[in-house]
């Protein structure tokens, strides 16, 4: 089994055989994508997965980070202290469950294979496709709802190789995240050039970082600019999911959720906390249910186009 610090040996060869076995239980895949870095992609990937691990329907949520040089989901999910662990089992690798949410969110990430957090993960491309299908094929989600896949910017490497791991999986989707500025848009195109020619669904587009929420008055300032991702989901055809504000409470939430200690039992026993404790009852929660309802409302759209056109 490939790990985080075997970088020493020989590259594994890439196959293109569907590399399906550990999804037979998820309904639903939801690739995180965008051309362009820095726009934001992991915060919303960590937000659309608490955002539907802690709604009133209570599904099951695992969250795939494949940004293998940049691995952040844990940190942001506040789970990358030492007691977080991935165990595996005769059926291959079980991911963490972030605590206090009873198993219905779970996450996997190179992050956590790593002895040395700080460690440079310095692979080539045939590493990273070989890593890549590994996740796909010998993580034990068991059964979820929905699989949130954070991915890295570009249309490369990476980009390929969880597109072929999931070719024999049909329930697939992606959603498109950007800012508002021009600059950004440009690449973003780009990503959804990559989805049309891989024939991978779109649900819609989230715009990053629309605006400044002063942490003073709760007063919004356009500082990228605004309306570019409406414009750009407008020009292809896509639902927009809504624009979300750069919020500095959310970082805050981010840096110090681990911090904090939370009961357990009656007994005293507490635990470190996590973005799942906190985030519910944030600004940023009520903003992004407007993203996540979209992004259900797509699903269903999609599921019932599927399903009529197989009568």
């Amino acid at each position: 089994m490939t790990t985080a610090n075997s970088q020493a040996s020989a590259p594994v060869s890439v196959t293109t055989a569907p590399l399906t076995t550990g999804l037979a239980g998820v309904k639903n895949v939801v690739l995180v994508l965008s051309g362009k870095g820095g726009v934001g992609k992991s915060s919303c990937s960590t937000q659309l997965a608490v955002s539907l691990a802690t709604s009133a329907a209570r599904p099951t949520v695992g969250v795939l980070d494949i940004d293998l040089c940049g691995p952040s989901i844990p940190r942001m999910l506040g789970v990358d202290d030492a007691g977080a662990h991935v165990l595996t089992s005769s059926q291959g690798w079980v991911p963490y469950a972030v605590p206090g949410t009873g198993g219905r969110l779970k996450v996997m990430s190179i992050g956590l294979l790593m002895t040395n957090k700080d460690d440079a993960v310095v692979w080539r491309g045939p590493k990273k496709s070989a890593m890549i299908q590994q996740f796909i094929a010998d993580v034990c989600w068991g059964d979820l709802d929905y699989l949130v896949i954070d991915t890295p910017p570009g249309t490369s490497d990476e980009h390929l190789a969880i597109m072929e791991a999931l070719r024999g999986y049909e329930s697939k989707s992606a959603v498109i995240v950007t800012t508002p500025q021009a600059v950004a848009i440009s690449d973003v195109r780009k990503e959804i050039n990559f989805c049309q020619k891989v024939k991978l669904p779109m649900l819609g587009v989230v715009e990053n970082m629309s605006g400044f929420r002063c942490p003073h008055c709760a007063d919004c300032t356009d500082i990228f600019a605004s309306g570019g991702g409406a414009k750009l989901a407008e020009q292809f055809q896509l639902r927009f999911l809504g624009a979300l504000p750069i919020d500095p409470a959310f970082a805050q939430m981010v840096d110090s959720a681990p911090t904090q200690t939370v009961p357990v039992g009656e007994d005293g026993t507490t635990r470190p906390g996590n973005l799942a404790d906190v985030y519910p009852a944030s600004a940023m929660a009520k903003d992004f249910a407007q993203v996540r309802d979209g992004v259900l409302a797509a699903l269903a759209a999609k599921a019932a186009a599927a399903a009529a056109a197989g009568q």
